[in-house]
């Protein structure tokens, strides 16, 4: 069989001249090394086309490249240097680079007050981009955690003084009634609405900043909203949840506020995005907030 030259069809001249702003793969499926396991994630990864006449991109030079990532630890500089053999491979064709990856981190978490602890998985993503030279990355990440609406405890503790009146209005208070009237449904009658909660956060690092701090952010994350969802747990960590939900009372607008104070205060960040969402009980949709500094 004779051995023909295969045609590349992609470096003929394109019918319509024009450049374009973005061209590569989506959700490719690779593994990533990262806090030295391996992780299963997926990537996104293009060049821009300046070259207007030209039809198209070497989309097999970004796929291979990114092999990279199988056996190199995840950081900044690793994603700099696959950018610039993005743009290598396409000398003449482009000048920007982008990569965006994914990845679930599973980090185990321990009980409230009990010894016992589970596993907890965060998405996580990671944009990178070199363009003219300058490169960009942020890192985001998403967390659950659990909000108490105010106003609704405001009312129920305004629902319980008003049943207080009328069961003790002709009794005599005495410390043994009133401890097992509080223990009581039929004393404590109403309780607050919580939901299940969103963060979703966005930082670009610094310069500076050799390595990825998810774990980091999740710790600083959760200690600023002090209701991160549990995994396992006995009744003693469940009545700590509830504690701990009782003292921090939240409108989405204290949340949003919570993480940008939180964040704000650490030097590896060079500007961040901050949304919440909290899935409403009350309601049928969602309150949000957000904020954004230096984004």
């Amino acid at each position: 069989m004779t051995n023909l030259h295969l045609p590349d069809i992609a470096v003929q001249p394109g019918r319509i001249a024009t450049p374009l702003d973005w061209v590569g793969m989506r959700g490719i499926a690779l593994p990533l090394r990262f806090q030295s396991d391996t992780v299963a994630g997926h990537a996104d990864a293009a060049v821009d086309l300046d070259d207007s006449g030209a039809r198209g991109i070497h989309m097999s030079r970004l796929y291979l490249a990114l092999e990279a990532l199988e056996h190199q630890e995840l950081s900044p500089a690793l994603l700099r240097r696959l950018l610039e053999n993005f743009l290598e491979g396409h000398q003449g064709l482009s000048s920007c680079a982008f990569l965006d990856l994914s990845f679930n981190l599973m980090l185990k978490r321990p009980a409230l007050v009990s010894p016992l602890a589970g596993w907890k998985s965060y998405p996580v993503r990671v944009k990178a981009r070199l363009e003219r030279k300058v490169f960009h990355v942020e890192l985001f990440v998403e967390l659950p955690y659990s909000s108490t609406c105010p106003c609704s405890a405001a009312l129920a503790r305004q629902l319980i003084q008003q049943q207080f009146l009328q069961d003790f209005a002709n009794r005599a208070l005495d410390h043994e009634s009133l401890l097992k009237w509080l223990g009581t449904s039929e004393g404590i009658v109403a309780t607050p609405h919580s939901q299940r909660s969103k963060a979703c956060l966005g930082i670009r690092l610094t310069h500076a900043q050799d390595s990825f701090p998810v774990e980091e952010l999740i710790n600083l994350a959760e200690a600023s909203l002090a209701t991160a969802v549990q995994t396992a747990v006995k009744r003693a960590d469940e009545q700590a949840f509830a504690l701990a939900n009782g003292q921090n009372l939240m409108f989405c607008e204290d949340a949003a506020r919570r993480l940008h104070q939180a964040i704000r205060s650490q030097p590896w960040i060079d500007g961040f995005s901050v949304r919440v969402e909290h899935a409403e009980s009350l309601h049928a949709h969602d309150a949000v907030a957000s904020s954004l500094w230096n984004w």
